[in-house]
């Protein structure tokens, strides 16, 4: 059989709606292609990416549901033992790069194939970005993987526009058009493409930003003004060698419609038989019954790159499909009577923030939540309530659960304190979730999160409301420490915050520079690319370790960390304050570890 698409994916097989190989291999497949999907295959040589013969219109490749380097490795460069994503949880079945190194072997394989790429890790990469792990800026990750045209963002739309111009004859490098692409191609011909496109924006080039950080700031602040389908304009950066990379706008978010479909579609909702042996893939049990609600989020925190992927207007599934699906949930045989969540990169945004957005698209230099929530943004719950009520009256449903983040500042917006009630008596396994992140002014201003005392009114009304239920249920309050802006003075406050409230986090989320975020450009410029105004970066590891080491102050194993900490502020005072006496508790608290955004 010959294959219009061979889709190659650093992630096992999983034909479940949370992997991305599976929904646009779905996706495609309901358009009428035939897709094969060649599964972290052998990358020593091009043999394996013969597998399945020379497709008729392109080889899609993806590294994965995670940039493959995040996968492999720990904001400390050390290398991981397990990778969730692959059977057995076995490391070592991807390469590093692995979009770069899947995509080499698919031009070799068949050098006259169209290679198109797609995830994540391409989707962050699309234009210059700083890589922490080699320490310095890298270029497209289009013009490395040599491949011909790439997919950002949510790509179901795009994928769909490619193949029918493929399809139609087109050659590869005719397809310059399609919302939600990258393309690269002579300068000369960009600049003449784009000479009657007033709104084009001609980004710093390439040798520029090498040369100049300031550059590279300027150059994330107008990427970060044109992310969006309805305002966002044209990119466009240019090479010494006269090649440049052009960012077409954000293809739009798909409608309620069309989510819906794409949910609809014949999902098998497990892995590939042939893992059974290893034990199947774990990764899926974290999703295997869990329902995605939504899609997008307007919550703007620096350090996340889902703005940067999936945009920040929020779309949500119609409240039919979503139980439908459950439903379908309830019928299988290994379904035990929980739904482990309702939810999706925040669980508690169902909709545009404002009536606004889908006029005019998202505001380029405000944020809907930061400083606090915008006068226009609507703040209502009742749907996603609706929903919640209607999913546990199903039949064979014991309890749903939300284990999605969150956002409490959200929930303070709202007059009607119902939904926390509601949620605190139907729906948290013993825990929720909020991420106040840190408590200094400053780090949180850099972070674009609420202040402290938001955090702590939310902190009251939950306790209040459990308490009138009688139910001891906790928060994990996700922190990260080292971020940028973040100073050793900073991390004693927190330290002596956590120490006052008796917040005692197992496991604290060290900063990681990932490509895409606001902070990451924070950490590679040394300034804030939206004011310009300079920032503190603790790029020290020992003192990395040191801030991290003050947050789990009560680890006797961190006290050495933490007395080498005080001593080097002259703060020895607080050595006897800040050492473990066994005697600190959660005080309705309880932390675990987060997964990287």
């Amino acid at each position: 059989m010959k294959y219009d698409f061979v889709l190659v994916t650093g992630d096992a097989y999983v034909d479940h709606p949370s992997f991305g190989h599976a929904v646009i291999a779905r996706v495609l497949g309901q358009r009428g292609y035939s897709v094969a999907i060649l599964a972290q295959p052998d990358w020593k040589s091009a043999d394996a990416f013969r597998r399945f013969g020379k497709p008729r219109l392109g080889f899609l490749i993806t590294s994965g549901n995670v940039d493959s380097m995040v996968n492999h490795y720990s904001v400390f460069k050390n290398r991981r033992k397990t990778d969730s994503y692959s059977p057995g949880g076995k490391a070592g079945l991807r390469p590093d790069r692995a979009t770069i190194v899947y995509s080499n072997r698919a031009r070799e394989a068949y050098s006259d194939v169209p290679v198109i790429l797609g995830g994540i890790e391409a989707s962050l990469r699309r234009l210059t970005h700083y890589d922490y792990w080699d320490d310095k800026l890298r270029r497209s990750i289009l013009l490395d993987a040599k491949a011909d045209l790439l997919i950002y963002g949510m790509g179901e739309r795009a994928i769909v526009d490619v193949a029918e111009a493929l399809e139609s004859g087109l050659a590869v490098s005719d397809i310059t058009w399609i919302r939600g692409t990258c393309f690269k191609a002579p300068l000369a011909d960009v600049k003449e493409l784009f000479s009657s496109t007033p709104e084009a924006r001609f980004l710093p080039s390439y040798e520029e930003l090498i040369a100049s950080k300031e550059a590279y700031a300027k150059s994330f602040r107008i990427q970060y003004r044109n992310n969006d389908a309805i305002n966002g304009a044209p990119l466009v950066e240019a090479y010494a060698d006269h090649i440049a990379v052009v960012v077409n706008p954000p293809a739009a978010p798909l409608s309620t419609e069309e989510l819906d479909d794409i949910y609809s579609l014949p999902f098998a909702g497990t892995w590939d038989p042939a893992y059974d042996a290893a034990g199947g893939v774990p990764a899926l049990e974290e999703v295997r019954f869990s329902l995605t609600a939504n899609r997008g989020c307007y919550g703007g925190c620096a350090f996340c790159a889902l703005a940067y992927h999936q945009g920040r207007e929020v779309r949500g599934r119609s409240k039919e499909s979503i139980v439908r699906e459950a439903e379908a949930i309830t019928k299988r045989p290994d379904f035990k009577g929980y739904i482990h969540d309702v939810g999706g990169p925040t669980a508690n945004f169902r909709a545009p923030a404002c009536h606004q957005q889908l006029k005019r698209g998202v505001c380029k230099d405000k944020d809907c939540l930061y400083p606090s929530p915008c006068s226009k943004l609507i703040v209502d719950h009742k749907e996603y309530l609706d929903l919640l009520r209607t999913l546990r009256t199903l039949t064979g449903v014991k309890k749903v659960f939300i284990r999605s983040g969150i956002r409490y500042d959200y929930v303070m917006a709202d007059p009607d304190s119902g939904f926390l009630e509601e949620i605190a008596e139907h729906h948290i396994s013993g825990t929720l979730k909020v991420a106040p992140e840190h408590i200094s002014p400053r780090v949180l201003s850099a972070m674009r999160k609420p202040k402290v005392e938001v955090f702590e009114a939310f902190s009251r009304k939950y306790k209040d409301i459990n308490q009138k239920l009688g139910k001891q249920q906790y928060l994990i309050p996700y922190l990260i420490s080292s971020h940028p802006g973040s100073t050793l003075e900073d991390a004693v406050e927190l330290a002596l915050y956590l120490k006052k409230t008796g917040f005692v986090p197992d496991q604290v989320q060290d900063f990681y520079p990932t490509p895409g975020t606001l902070s990451t450009c924070m950490y590679y410029t040394g300034m804030d690319p939206l004011t310009g105004k300079e920032i503190y970066i603790p790029r020290d590891q020992k003192e990395k370790r040191m801030q991290r080491a003050l947050l789990q102050f009560n680890k006797r194993e961190n006290q050495t960390l933490v007395r080498e900490a005080l001593v080097s502020l002259g703060r020895e005072d607080l050595i006897p304050v800040l050492r473990p006496s066994g005697k600190e508790s959660n005080h309705g608290v309880d932390h675990k570890t987060r997964r990287h955004r």
